[in-house]
């Protein structure tokens, strides 16, 4: 007797784990690292901006270049719940006089624009009113 309740629990146990999907029920939130770049900012970047003028517009880079302080990184890496992390690189080259000679970013920016919000409104279906009294109408 005690045999057949220890086999029944374990596989009610068993199949109450096969059915549950743990790894996605748990809430991730978006988790942007490094600098934040964003399409308007890098389309005010021109060449024979200052160094000055660069970190003004995009902040502190994430990385100097130890050989030559001409080449600036900035690195922004974006993960959005279970996607894959999304990386854009830009890297800021200056000449010998300390302005941009040349900026290249690895692969566009999402404009936001075209950022998909949900704005979407619902309504609920017009109840009658009800008094607490007449519950059996």
């Amino acid at each position: 007797m005690q045999f057949k309740s220890v086999v029944t629990t374990l596989i009610f146990a068993l199949s109450v784990t096969a059915c549950s999907s743990i790894n996605k029920v748990v809430y991730r939130i978006d988790v942007p690292q490094g600098n934040y770049l964003q399409a308007t900012t890098v389309t005010q970047l021109k060449t024979g901006m200052t160094a000055q003028q660069v970190q003004y517009l995009l902040g502190t880079p994430v990385l100097i270049d130890p050989y030559s302080n001409n080449t600036w990184y900035y690195v922004f890496l974006q993960q959005k719940a279970y996607e894959t992390p999304e990386q854009h690189t830009l890297v800021v080259n200056f000449d010998q006089k300390g302005t941009v000679s040349n900026f290249d970013l690895d692969k566009p920016l999402p404009n936001e624009e075209q950022v998909e919000v949900n704005n979407t409104i619902i309504n609920a279906p017009d109840a009658p009113t009800k008094s607490w009294w007449q519950f059996w109408k």
